[in-house]
């Protein structure tokens, strides 16, 4: 596909959205269709555009569920508006029949090499204080084996030195198969080069019972106020640091929830984690408070577990090969809440600032004006 360089004879179309009574154009990707249809509406006719890559059909049959600005708008835009609409449903079903496509491929060749990795047993996996922990379920009880170094960022032993060689020795067979059949895999995200999905290969069953049965019952207690109550699905993968690896993670906040990172190995130098406070959208980019800061040593075996939005990154690894287990718990229920929700002082640090600022404010003008009173009361 070639590039015409010559943009000032391009001729640009207008911007697609619908206008409000105030004028502003609201783009279509930010309306959604009425969840019951107008009975009564009549709905335009499309035979005649037989270029839509869609049937006319559809669009007829659509259009009664346009929103009540768009439904009575001229037919071109109800066109491009609903023609939007299906191509982002179109896009997404190509993407989801082309990662099915991908996993059976991955599943048909590749053999794994721990089998027993890919079953949860809990005896196998994890060490015998966390298990109690969780059988019991209670604060007290995660408290006894945490760490809290700063708000939020709990640390504590979680899997087995078995667990751990195991799951070593199938991240190098990953490598090897990926090397010899010159596969080209779906790294975990933008952020890592290195490192594989792990729900890609076989594990997704496997984790989502890590994730309801071990983690979620941690969430409920300590990140209620940001979805750990209703967890329901995840995304599992295992990232790999060192010289001829990815060496360091900048600072960023995590596609998730709750995120559990657990290190399993190997002898390494760096690599300590660092947090800087949560912080909800509007606020990724505010300044650091003095109480939000720490460093984390990583150590085989032992979890880090905190809410998706806490900044946080990874110092460079110096030295050796670092091996880590990251899952990013969701819940689909808070994601739909938050749409709706303006107020983040229940966890952001931020809004939680603004807001003690603005109370603050408030007690000195309400003080102001009772001295006011009070003066012209005595004069």
């Amino acid at each position: 596909m070639s590039n015409n360089n010559n943009n000032n004879n391009q001729t640009h179309p207008p911007p697609s959205g619908t206008v409000n009574g105030n004028g502003v154009i609201t783009p279509f990707h930010q309306c959604r269709l009425r969840v019951t249809p107008k009975s009564d509406h009549e709905p335009d006719c499309y035979d005649d555009l037989q270029s839509l890559e869609f049937s006319p059909l559809l669009f007829g049959s659509l259009e009664r569920y346009l929103p009540l600005s768009v439904i009575n708008t001229d037919r071109d835009v109800k066109v491009q508006y609903m023609r939007d609409i299906l191509r982002g449903y179109a896009a997404e079903n190509q993407r989801v029949h082309k990662h099915r496509e991908y996993r059976k491929t991955i599943a048909s060749n590749y053999q794994p090499l721990h089998k027993e990795l890919y079953t949860m047993n809990p005896a196998d996996f994890f060490v015998p204080s966390f298990l109690a922990a969780v059988n019991e379920s209670t604060a007290d009880s995660f408290r006894k084996i945490m760490v809290e170094p700063i708000p939020g960022v709990f640390t504590f032993e979680m899997l087995q030195p078995q667990f751990c060689d195991w799951f070593l020795s199938e991240v190098e067979n990953f490598e090897r198969w990926i090397h010899e059949t010159k596969f080209r895999i779906m790294r975990p995200n933008t952020m890592n080069k290195f490192g594989a999905v792990l729900d890609d290969f076989g594990m997704e069953t496997m984790l989502d019972k890590f994730m309801k049965d071990f983690i979620s019952p941690i969430s409920k207690v300590f990140f209620a106020e940001v979805g750990g109550c209703s967890l329901d699905d995840h995304h599992g993968y295992v990232v790999e640091y060192g010289v001829d690896r990815d060496t360091e993670l900048g600072f960023h906040v995590d596609d998730s929830e709750v995120t559990l990172n657990v290190c399993v190995g190997r002898d390494f130098s760096g690599g300590d984690l660092f947090f800087k406070g949560v912080r909800c959208d509007n606020h990724v980019n505010s300044e650091t408070l003095l109480n939000e800061t720490m460093e984390y040593s990583q150590v085989p075996g032992h979890a880090v577990l905190h809410c998706g939005r806490h900044r946080h990154g990874a110092r460079a690894t110096t030295s050796g090969r670092r091996v880590n287990l990251i899952i990013w718990c969701k819940s689909s229920i808070f994601r739909e809440m938050k749409k709706h929700q303006s107020d983040c002082s229940d966890w952001c640090g931020e809004c939680k600032r603004i807001k003690k600022e603005k109370h603050r404010e408030s007690i000195n003008t309400t003080k102001l004006e009772l001295l006011k009173r009070l003066r012209k009361a005595t004069s």
